[in-house]
């Protein structure tokens, strides 16, 4: 009586696991207008976002300066943030074209490697940031989904977790000038 019981049990939490799967980019894969990442992510962009925590309340909001260039494969995105407490940070990354619509990105904050991936209008990452919190530095989950919505504009979500929990959320609306 306990194999039926404990195969029941282990359907039901595939089958719940499965309903928590995330998109796939390939799901926006005829979405307009295309993103080509070397081309939006190329001049000087700027970007109004904010952080939530996962209870909903805006806990951080900010000011992002991007210069972004290419050289052929390899790309430098160049962030200055501005808090609206004044506080500034300065982000670099460098990424690189790995594929057809794939890429891998580093900067001195990421643990490891960043991997994108393009499909249609939408962009997603996947990485791990060292964020610090008072005294202590914690590695935290990202995915970032980032959406083209004209040659101007990109929408981009975070989500932010932690052994699988969530810790909260970054909304970011880019502008290209």
């Amino acid at each position: 009586m306990k194999l039926p019981l404990r195969l029941c049990a282990a359907l039901l939490l595939a089958t719940g696991l499965a309903g928590c799967a995330a998109p796939s980019p390939e799901l926006y894969a005829a979405q307009q207008p295309a993103l080509d990442v070397t081309r939006y992510f190329n001049g000087t962009l700027d970007a109004h976002g904010m952080f939530q925590d996962r209870s909903g309340a805006v806990i951080k909001r900010f000011v992002v300066v991007m210069r972004a260039s290419w050289q052929g494969d390899t790309g430098i995105l160049d962030e200055d943030f501005t808090y609206a407490d004044g506080a500034r940070q300065k982000r670099v990354w460098t990424l690189k074209k790995t594929g057809a619509g794939t890429f891998s990105a580093t900067a001195a904050d990421v643990v490891g490697t960043a991997h994108g991936v393009v499909a249609g209008n939408a962009l997603r990452w996947k990485y791990v940031l060292a964020q610090p919190v008072g005294d202590k530095v914690y590695n935290v989950d990202m995915e970032d989904w980032m959406f083209l919505i004209d040659d101007k504009v990109m929408l981009n979500r975070t989500a932010m977790s932690k052994f699988g929990v969530d810790l909260g959320s970054v909304t970011l609306s880019f502008t290209k000038r």
